[in-house]
């Protein structure tokens, strides 16, 4: 069952929450919708499931047209952040609560609750209401109960947000699994990029209200055919220094150039952007040719093995993630440095013009 949707906008008074969208979504899918907040994640997931009817635009569902359905009459599941189960019932009731709708019999119920309990790490609770579990635990209920439906279209938005980090982790890896082995489609909204990573299939890439970029996992984050793409494929947001192309140079100021290369080569001389991942943004400069620009320190954050530096250069603010601890002095002026090889290239209307070979675009 394929879902689509065609030209849909949805207009609230003079908000424009998304902004035209074609998409088309194929069954036994993972589809992850990456934004920041406010990026339009969850208002299109409504519109997909009919919770919300498109200003303008349809909705196809296996080519018919369902843009007046409502939800009621889909067979569609979604899960929030913020959970949602019935207090008086046990983990097992909650999960079977929508199985006994459909008429299936105990034998059957029985079967599908404990798999997708043992899926969800849930076994030892199923006796236990939702009151009595953690808030991770209950969320996990929450999602087993829209699992366990068998529904045509499984709306995730940010389902795992409440769970500590070792359950989240295992959760990521374990839930593509059942997708693959259900048929539906599964869309899945998060803020962070690797999320999107770790949980693989496609990824469309939102901001205010607009699909930037649909396509393949790694293809959007190896390939970002826009500057908004690549800032929301980024975390932090990649960083961006304006360069001029001129005969086979490209020049960056402070008498850093390199050799224009790959597409550029061929490319018309004038302005464009280059982007570059804040992983690649070093404090020390190894071994070979690299850009080295003079910035000033202005805050520095710890997180443990890692460490994000910000800068600035000129008008532009960069941050460095480095492994370890890294404390340079707040307003201290220190050299960073950058691998040509990991450039992207934008013009100035933010187009991707050239990209990293797949080698260094880690």
């Amino acid at each position: 069952m394929t879902l689509a949707l065609q030209d849909v906008t949805l207009v609230v008074g003079r908000d424009v929450h998304i902004h035209p969208t074609t998409i088309t979504l194929e069954p036994g899918t993972l589809n992850v919708l990456l934004g920041p907040t406010l990026s339009g994640k969850t208002s299109l997931m409504r519109l997909m499931a009919g919770l919300d009817r498109p200003t303008t635009g349809q909705v196809m569902w296996n080519n018919q047209d369902v843009t007046g359905v409502p939800v009621q009459k889909r067979n569609v599941a979604m899960v929030y952040q913020q959970f949602i189960n019935y207090p008086a019932m046990s983990v097992y009731n909650n999960i079977a609560s929508p199985l006994r709708l459909e008429g299936l019999s105990d034998k059957e119920i029985d079967r599908k609750v404990r798999d997708t309990a043992e899926l969800m790490k849930l076994t030892p609770m199923l006796d236990r209401r939702p009151l009595e579990l953690s808030g991770g635990q209950q969320q996990r209920c929450a999602l087993a109960r829209a699992l366990v439906k068998g529904a045509d279209l499984v709306l995730l938005d940010e389902p795992l947000a409440n769970l500590d980090y070792k359950l989240r982790e295992e959760m990521r890896s374990e839930i593509p699994k059942f997708f693959e082995e259900s048929g539906a489609i599964f869309v899945y909204a998060t803020t962070e990029p690797s999320e999107a990573l770790l949980l693989g299939g496609k990824t469309a890439s939102l901001f205010e209200g607009q699909v930037t970029q649909f396509d393949e996992t790694l293809e959007v984050y190896r390939r970002p055919l826009t500057a908004t793409t690549a800032r929301v494929f980024s975390d932090p947001p990649m960083n961006f220094v304006s360069v001029a192309k001129a005969g086979n140079k490209l020049l960056f100021g402070e008498g850093q150039n390199v050799a224009a290369f790959g597409k550029l080569s061929t490319l018309e001389d004038g302005r464009y952007i280059a982007g570059f991942r804040p992983n690649h943004l070093l404090l020390e400069k190894p071994e070979g040719h690299f850009l080295s620009f003079g910035v000033e320190v202005t805050v520095s954050e710890i997180t443990g093995s890692e460490s994000f530096v910000h800068v600035i250069h000129d008008d532009d603010r960069w941050v460095s993630l480095v492994h370890g601890v890294h404390e340079p002095e707040i307003g201290s002026q220190i050299k960073v440095h950058i691998n040509p090889a990991h450039l992207y290239v934008f013009d100035e209307n933010e187009n991707l013009v050239a990209a990293p070979e797949i080698a260094v675009a880690a």
